[in-house]
């Protein structure tokens, strides 16, 4: 590991408690130097985005690809870069734990873990769930950097509307280890707020149209990722229009530009 990676993880976890922060999401080399040279302070991989890109579906990338993904964007920029880890790409929570510290082997400083389990397309029970963020803190904090762990809560996005069930398990995932805590598809400002007032660590939040930047931040909300929305805008048209999409979201923290 080098001094750069050390470097790179400091800088990331200082993000966390510092100023909130957008947290755009590039697909393969050339876009995150795009995002990097908007001057963005951190990247995340979409993994849907990168899926796509090489003519699969989310869900369908190996474990292996993703950590070469994440060392292709590791090298492209000076930016820290956390991989989007799907479920740990298996069920058992010494895959989880296998899947950190593949991509921290790669160049990564941080990663997320869902409790989506794609094969009976459920929620994982929450022991079960719990359990694999355990595993995978216990990976994180093994390394000799300050590796960023994401736990997701996949209710809100996988059409289960219990908003309750989501804050009680962003709790265990927290008390189990995660540093930050995501639950995407929280679709109101309302909504970021009662799961900000309710947590302890730092929140992500999924960009929608219908948000903004300004709500989100004031809901309490640390940082906000853009998923494979931009990935969708260049899959359309071409990396310049998303790069353009970026600079507006930037500028004007507006997301209705999505929404087209």
């Amino acid at each position: 590991m080098s001094a750069s990676q050390v470097d790179k993880a400091e800088a990331f976890r200082a993000l966390h408690s510092g100023e909130s922060f957008l947290f755009p999401n590039p697909w393969d080399a050339e876009s995150a130097r795009g995002l990097a040279n908007l001057g963005f302070k951190a990247l995340a991989s979409t993994s849907g985005g990168y899926a796509e890109r090489l003519g699969r579906s989310d869900g369908e990338v190996t474990l292996a690809e993703s950590a070469e993904h994440a060392r292709e964007l590791n090298e492209a920029t000076e930016l820290p870069v956390a991989m989007d880890l799907e479920n740990g790409y298996a069920a058992e929570p010494t895959k989880a734990a296998l899947a950190i510290t593949a991509v921290a082997e790669a160049g990564a400083v941080g990663g997320s873990i869902e409790d989506w389990d794609p094969d009976d397309e459920v929620v994982y029970c929450l022991e079960h769930a719990v359990a694999r963020i355990e595993a995978a803190a216990e990976a994180a904090r093994a390394l000799d950097f300050p590796f960023t762990l994401t736990a997701r809560a996949e209710n809100q996005f996988r059409g289960i509307d219990d908003l309750g069930d989501t804050i009680s398990r962003l709790n265990a995932y927290a008390e189990a280890g995660a540093d930050v805590l995501y639950a995407p598809g929280l679709r109101s400002h309302e909504e970021v707020r009662t799961v900000c007032d309710a947590v302890s660590k730092p929140v992500n939040v999924l960009a929608y149209p219908g948000l903004t930047a300004e709500g989100i931040f004031a809901a309490g909300a640390q940082r906000i990722s853009l998923g494979s929305w931009v990935w969708a805008v260049a899959k359309r048209t071409d990396l310049t229009s998303a790069m353009e999409v970026m600079t507006a979201i930037r500028d004007e923290g507006d997301f209705s530009v999505l929404a087209s």
